[in-house]
């Protein structure tokens, strides 16, 4: 063994010897990998293939333990340290160059008591285990809309998925939860423990610390549900969407829906007369019993004239994974948002302008209806900002060859920048881009919580050790 080159969180580069880093070995119970050893470009991959970075050490943590023993080893040295969980990580921060990658994704128990309707969940969890430990008893949790994406980012990020209309976002779901904190203390957030904290947690970002496991509230849902995924002709698109909006106004809460604007795969299980043509997706899932999902939604079957329908009732699991096949492992993603105070006409326009222009034909511009159960939430309830919206634009640049990338971020760059006047302010924490946004752009994603956030990074890591996150630095400006 010889010493390892690491990178500090000034940047600076700094020798950690062979000596503390076979204590470190010995210490874990899990793994711990070198750019030499075997299975270490498996573990520093993520679903964004667009990523490639090369931390200096992976601590393949086997429980809170390890996690604890890993941040104490690089907090006495100052070391740059990421946090990998499910591995999705769009904006890539779970993967740090030179620096210690603490990595979760071999914690994923799941334990549920289907009597007091709860269900805690390690960090490495994906929504795919989650629900399918969930769905046994007819329940679940507010999720995600692709089934491997992991819970704990979605969770700290907010996370809008198919039953936000009834009962809000995964971060509103979250009861309590396990943290090692950046002096590699286990605290635990929650009513019987920080409340503080829990409050923070939901939807402040990875600001706070590791989280070993999530406790959520669940919900009686399945597990069979009605789902609409109907496709119009993109050259209806404008009026379609006119439409869509006018029925999500008054739509039940139950009713948890988006638009996409996008080109339907040139591929086999496709009829062959769609194949590739730009087109306006409504996809919807019912949070009901199945008769009333078919009732309530029914007229978004019929916003014009459909060129391809796939509609019909189906398990939850299998809703959960629909859209598992157009985001494949390895590919590259750059995705960004933007909050909507309403979907105007000029964003429409603009949104229907764009949409077809994209350099890849997997793009696809995704026009989300918050719904009323994600504004019933307060600020004293979670850190999660513009409640005040009643709409969440995402641009999701997706593309196969790396070699594509520039003209592929650079569109979706001037798309996002063009939606810019219309919109809000901020972004939705979860499809923030790749690179760091600026303090402003991040503050007015927390509108009226941002001080507060501020105040508690100051309490819980005040010299910013966590930091590969949408960053809230402990001084606030």
């Amino acid at each position: 063994m010889t010493d390892v080159e690491m990178m500090s969180l000034s940047g600076e580069p700094v020798t950690v010897r062979a000596g503390a880093v076979d204590d470190l070995r010995t210490a874990l119970r899990g793994e711990l990998l070198l750019p030499a050893s075997a299975g270490y470009d498996a573990a520093r991959a993520v679903w964004n293939g667009l990523i490639d970075r090369r931390p200096a050490l992976i601590a393949r943590c086997s429980g809170p333990a390890d996690v604890m023993i890993a941040v104490r080893f690089a907090r006495e040295r100052d070391l740059l340290v990421s946090v990998r969980g499910g591995a999705h990580s769009v904006a890539g921060n779970a993967v740090c160059d030179g620096g210690l990658m603490i990595d979760l994704s071999g914690m994923r128990g799941v334990r549920v008591d289907p009597v007091s309707r709860t269900a805690r969940a390690q960090g490495g969890v994906t929504w795919g285990d989650l629900d399918h430990e969930t769905q046994i008893y007819g329940l679940a949790t507010p999720g995600g809309v692709v089934s491997d994406t992991g819970i704990a980012g979605l969770t700290l990020g907010g996370g809008a998925g198919w039953l936000r209309g009834k009962f809000g976002l995964s971060c509103d779901n979250l009861r309590s939860a396990d943290v090692v904190t950046a002096e590699a203390r286990m605290v635990v957030a929650g009513p019987e423990g920080d409340s503080d904290l829990l409050w923070a947690l939901r939807g402040g970002g990875g600001n706070w610390g590791v989280v070993t496991s999530f406790e959520y509230d669940l919900h009686p849902v399945g597990p069979m549900v009605t789902v609409v995924f109907t496709n119009y002709a993109g050259e209806r698109a404008g009026q379609v969407l006119r439409d869509f909006r006018s029925f999500m106004r008054s739509a039940p809460d139950e009713i948890s829906a988006l638009g996409s604007l996008w080109r339907i795969p040139d591929e086999e299980s496709y009829p062959e007369g769609v194949r590739g043509r730009p087109a306006v997706l409504i996809a919807a899932c019912y949070a009901g019993p199945v008769d009333e999902g078919e009732r309530a939604m029914a007229p978004l079957r019929a916003l014009d004239r459909p060129i391809l329908d796939t509609s019909g009732v189906m398990p939850y699991v299998e809703a959960q994974r629909a859209f598992d096949a157009d985001y494949p492992w390895g590919w590259c993603y750059y995705w960004k948002s933007h909050y909507l105070d309403d979907l105007s006409d000029e964003v429409i326009d603009l949104a229907v302008g764009r949409a077809y222009t994209s350099p890849s034909p997997h793009t696809n511009i995704d026009i989300w209806p918050l719904g009323q159960a994600v504004q019933r939430y307060g600020v004293d309830h979670a850190a999660f900002g513009r409640r005040d919206a009643r709409y969440a634009v995402s641009i999701e640049a997706n593309w196969e060859d790396r070699a594509d990338s520039d003209r592929n971020i650079a569109w979706a760059r001037a798309f996002w920048e063009a939606l810019r006047p219309l919109a809000q302010g901020g972004m939705y924490p979860n499809f923030p881009g790749i690179a760091p946004e600026s303090l402003s752009v991040v503050r007015a994603s927390y509108p009226g919580t941002f001080e507060r956030l501020v105040a508690m990074k100051r309490t819980y890591d005040p010299d910013n050790f966590f930091r590969m996150n949408l960053n809230i630095p402990p001084h606030g400006a």
